[in-house]
């Protein structure tokens, strides 16, 4: 079973999201405001005879023509590699410098120094993930771009601790969760012919948990950012409903700064919480990305 085929009743254009589908993903790198400006980063393009063009909805994410792999700027950690719509999260969370902030998922880094840069590298940011290989990625991707302000903790997210921390709860969570990532097919096409109902149900429950246990670690007035790169809602919006009907939160609206969707409030019989309609989704038709889908909470005791 193709799941793309399941997903088809939930787009507004079924033949351009196939298309999209079945594109390559553009190459795109986001400027590491800690060690750089978007100027400075693009006059050394110019000067490696790199060429690229500047994402509409984000001003530090640049698509280019080739890879930056070998490129001074990204040797210098100036900018890193990261699918354009993967930093979506990190800018809706919006965290201030100071603040403390909790990634549950973090390895292997993207949107762990994204939001250290949005911090301008002050506070306290906790990367925690539950493998221990994936976090020398983390390592090496923070260390690269200079990053100071990270605690790196290895935990199951679904039972976290703050005991090892001298505080007792986060002002700000992110939960991007594992998930049966069918987004990723323009970069990883493989990812459909592995794609089964049963991972579908199998990862619903880790999805449930660690997005419960991001509420209850985030002071009340927080915010916690949930985040996939699938299409199923079954790990999307039913995760949400599940939440908000078990712990003291409310969704949010929020400007994404890009086309989406709304959340659907109704699959194959079930029907969810009418607020997960203020989640947003992103399918590779509208921006020419990934697949994508977020949502915002407001811990509300």
């Amino acid at each position: 079973m193709n799941p793309l085929d399941r997903y088809e009743p939930l787009v507004d254009d079924r033949e351009a999201f196939r298309e999209a589908c079945e594109r390559p993903l553009p190459y795109a790198v986001r400027v590491n405001t800690i060690k750089a400006t978007v100027d400075r980063v693009t006059r050394a393009f110019d000067e490696a005879g790199v060429g690229y063009e500047s994402v509409d909805w984000h001003p530090a994410l640049l698509t280019l023509d080739g890879k930056a792999g070998r490129t001074w700027p990204y040797f210098l950690g100036w900018v890193h590699g990261q699918e354009e719509v993967s930093a979506l999260p990190a800018s809706v969370l919006d965290p201030d410098p100071g603040d403390r902030v909790w990634d549950a998922c973090a390895a292997p880094g993207s949107k762990t120094t994204q939001l250290a840069a949005l911090m301008d590298d002050r506070g306290t940011l906790v990367g925690n993930d539950n493998s221990l290989g994936r976090l020398s990625a983390l390592r090496h991707n923070a260390e690269r771009l200079g990053v100071t302000d990270l605690v790196v903790t290895n935990q199951d997210a679904r039972n976290f601790s703050l005991k090892p921390l001298d505080f007792d709860e986060f002002d700000r969570a992110i939960v991007d969760a594992p998930c049966s990532c069918e987004g990723t097919c323009r970069k990883n096409p493989t990812v459909l012919d592995e794609w089964t109902l049963d991972h579908v149900h199998q990862v619903v429950g880790i999805q449930k948990g660690i997005l419960r246990r991001a509420v209850q670690a985030t002071r009340e007035g927080g915010s916690v950012v949930y985040s996939t790169c699938t299409f199923a809602p079954e790990e999307n919006e039913a995760v949400l409903d599940h939440v908000l009907d078990s712990e003291d939160c409310r969704l949010v609206e929020f400007d994404p700064s890009l086309e989406t969707s709304p959340g659907v409030t109704e699959w194959e019989g079930q029907e969810y919480d009418p607020s997960v309609e203020l989640a947003r989704r992103v399918y590779p038709h509208q921006n020419d990305t990934g697949g994508f889908f977020c949502a915002k909470l407001e811990v509300t005791g």
